[in-house]
């Protein structure tokens, strides 16, 4: 009879629990063959489907200054840092019709905006690049 009992008894874990894995380094990714891992491929579409975010500054400069931003403005500016990406430019302006964006292209954010008026005798620095569209 006590065999019977121990036999149903379950070990119990006891101590600190583990943490969870960090993201796996880029280079650990590769496939055998060289080929991206799912990881990467998975990665790398979410951001390209991901269209171009605004920082609360660029949102309040958009707002205030009456810069249009219909669905065909926004598709024209995912397609300026798409291509500022293909040349890997970091911060690149981007002048489209009567205003100009600063966007960081590696976090796919609008920095800041600005309408034809602020643009007339104004600096850009701390861009590496710029593209018109």
């Amino acid at each position: 009879m006590d065999d019977f009992r121990l036999s149903h008894y379950r070990s119990i874990a006891v101590g600190k629990p583990t943490t969870l894995p960090k993201e796996p380094d880029s280079k650990q990714l590769k496939t055998e063959k060289g080929l991206p891992s799912f990881h990467e491929l998975l990665k790398k579409n979410l951001n390209e489907n991901k269209g171009v975010d605004f920082s609360k500054h660029a949102m309040k400069r958009a707002v205030h200054h009456q810069i249009n931003l219909s669905a065909e403005n926004l598709e024209r500016l995912n397609e300026a840092v798409r291509l500022a990406d293909q040349k890997r430019l970091e911060d690149t302006l981007i002048i489209m019709d009567d205003s100009a964006f600063v966007v960081n292209v590696k976090n796919n954010t609008v920095i800041t905006a600005m309408n034809k008026n602020e643009m007339k005798g104004n600096v850009f620095t701390n861009i590496n690049g710029a593209v018109i569209v």
